[in-house]
């Protein structure tokens, strides 16, 4: 029960507000849904990415073991969406939101403040959700992009649309920048902070707003519950067989268990908005998956507790 408490009011909570916040001001405003969508991905979203990856430190014997265990992961995500989009016979757009919706995960401003929660008095958990961050926007900027994109376009089309999407620039300077130490001159480096700093309360406030625009009965369809019973059940029951065959134990365990827990990215409801394929399945699937994973978020944590703490 206290787990459950500390991450409802800590984790969920900020949530929804941010959610409810944006809303709200839909509601009163009536924004232009399409201009705030291009705001979070041309603007806060590389910024976010690129000081994530210019920050991150992680030992190289628990990188490897970890990014083995997350490819593998993702790659089986990619199996199940595939599979359950094909038993639903769901139209292309829609295939395209239920596999994202199931591949990308909320690891970023879900799993890092849950990380942090949990493995305070061990850097090692909350380094290896960092990791599962970093894996998670290269997989969203590649596979979910391609996904959406493909619903319209083809072949050097989608190439082209990928490599112009500044996420990509964020995601290659960062890491090159980070293998070389090279500093970032102040004058630069303070407004990519103030940028980066805004990434979370934008995004969930441009959510809310679109899904304020979406009556809640329409939740209620076998699309949003089976991608959302395949991201937060199946998802982890695999993560867990995973962990078995790679012989996984201790808090690296813990954390990767954990870490594929997680409900669906409000990442698959932005580039769904951003490029107009089935936005509000994405967004119905991001909201569902979230009020649900308070639940089993919570359970997940405790049986890892129980099996690696």
């Amino acid at each position: 029960m206290a787990y459950f408490t500390l991450l409802f009011f800590q984790i969920i909570v900020p949530i929804l507000i941010l959610l409810g916040l944006g809303a709200l001001l839909q509601v009163k405003f009536k924004f232009r849904l399409k201009a705030l969508s291009h705001l979070v991905t041309y603007c806060f979203m590389p910024a976010a990415v690129f000081i994530n990856l210019y920050e991150t430190v992680i030992s190289l014997s628990v990188l490897s073991q970890v990014i083995v265990f997350i490819v593998l992961f993702i790659l089986s995500q990619m199996a199940l969406g595939s599979l359950g989009a094909k038993l639903l016979e769901l139209p292309r757009e829609e295939s395209a939101v239920f596999k994202n919706s199931i591949v990308l995960i909320n690891s970023g401003n879900y799993g890092l403040p849950v990380a942090q929660l949990l493995f305070v008095a061990n850097p090692v958990g909350v380094a290896i959700q960092v990791i599962m961050v970093i894996l998670q926007n290269i997989t969203t900027y590649t596979y979910g992009l391609y996904n959406l994109i493909s619903t319209t376009k083809s072949g050097a089309a989608i190439v082209k649309e990928v490599l112009k999407m500044p996420i990509v620039l964020a995601l290659v300077l960062g890491a090159l920048l980070n293998i070389f130490a090279l500093p970032i001159p102040t004058p630069i480096r303070i407004p990519i902070d103030y940028v980066a700093d805004g990434f979370v309360a934008v995004a969930l406030i441009t959510l809310g707003a679109q899904l304020s625009t979406i009556e809640v009965k329409s939740i209620i369809n076998k699309t949003v519950f089976l991608s959302s019973f395949f991201r937060l059940f199946m998802g982890p029951v695999i993560a867990f067989c995973l962990i078995l065959a790679l012989g996984l134990d201790g808090v690296i365990a813990q954390s990767l268990l954990i870490a594929s827990a997680f409900p669906t990215s409000r990442n698959s409801a932005s580039l769904a908005l951003e490029y107009d394929v089935d936005a509000d399945t994405a967004a119905q699937t991001v909201l569902f998956s979230t009020i649900v994973s308070a639940l089993t978020v919570t359970v997940v944590i405790y049986v890892s507790t129980i099996l690696f703490g």
